[in-house]
């Protein structure tokens, strides 16, 4: 996070906003910086890719639906963007002691002892690492006593767009982000990849939220996506998982996914539109058989 706050500092804060007063290194002024440009950069991330993914992605079809909720789209957005403010306190915090040198972030890839290898062996971790510690506070969330009290306000979107993917109680979301703030403190991770892995789970996020379920085939089984994650709002005692279907696996709440066996909800809105034909069907010849006339 310090790259980006040097960079706003160069180009934006130091130039425009603050007097020459006040040094750069300023415990007070990084704190003020960091929740602007981490509140604003979330915002930003939130809506710019949840606007693409419901536009370019989501199958508005299912905005017909049984169960999708009276203005959802608008208390998506509403509880999304209040998430994301109040989730920016504590990250600031973390943030701020990543910049004072407190986690094993590094800038040079000659740092690591494994170079190259070590990069890459980093990305792998920190994927699994995240999956298995979000996989249980995911599911801690779902226990009767915490549930009501957080978790619920994610899950009145039974059938989520991708406006629902950041709708959360802030303690709920700022708890299943923490595993990704945790890990630099724990293993060594390069400040770029560190950056782009944080943008990377904030799209994750979202896609497995669009309903789009063009998973490759081979992949189905192993990737915990959106088709996975419709059946947790549905039903919400299977796929608890972020990425992969493996905690699901050895935890028994694994299901495969209903859409791909012809019961998801664009099936639901089919059977529910040939009832409708069929009823009108019937009606229509009713009232022939009655002699009343129905053109």
């Amino acid at each position: 996070m310090d790259h980006v706050l040097t960079f706003a500092d160069s180009h934006i804060l130091t130039p425009y906003v603050y007097p020459a007063s006040w040094p750069e290194d300023g415990t007070l002024r990084q704190i003020i910086s960091l929740w602007v440009v981490t509140t604003l950069g979330a915002e930003v991330l939130y809506l710019g890719f949840t606007s693409l993914s419901f536009y370019c992605i989501f199958d508005h079809e299912v905005m017909n639906h049984p169960q999708f909720i009276k203005n959802q789209i608008r208390k998506e957005i509403e509880l999304g963007t209040l998430s994301i403010f109040w989730m920016s306190f504590p990250t600031v915090a973390i943030f701020f002691c990543e910049i004072r040198g407190h986690s094993k972030l590094y800038d040079d890839i000659s740092e690591h002892p494994l170079g190259w290898s070590g990069v890459f062996l980093s990305i792998v971790g920190f994927l699994f690492f995240t999956d298995m510690c979000i996989y249980w506070i995911h599911r801690c969330m779902h226990h009767r006593r915490i549930y009501k009290h957080l978790h619920k306000q994610h899950h009145i979107f039974k059938i989520p767009t991708p406006f629902a993917s950041h709708a959360f109680h802030p303690v709920d979301g700022f708890l299943q982000s923490l595993p990704y703030h945790v890990y630099p403190f724990l293993f060594p991770l390069h400040k770029a990849v560190y950056l782009s892995l944080f943008v990377f789970v904030n799209i994750w996020t979202i896609s497995i939220h669009d309903g789009d379920d063009r998973i490759p085939g081979p992949l189905m089984p192993l990737l915990n996506g959106a088709a996975h994650h419709v059946d947790h709002h549905l039903s919400f005692i299977y796929n608890y998982g972020q990425y992969f279907t493996l905690w699901d696996r050895l935890a028994g709440s694994y299901r495969y996914p209903s859409v791909l066996l012809g019961n998801g909800p664009q099936d639901d809105i089919r059977k529910l539109k040939a009832e409708v034909t069929e009823t009108k069907s019937r009606q229509s010849s009713s009232l022939d058989h009655c002699g009343v006339k129905t053109d």
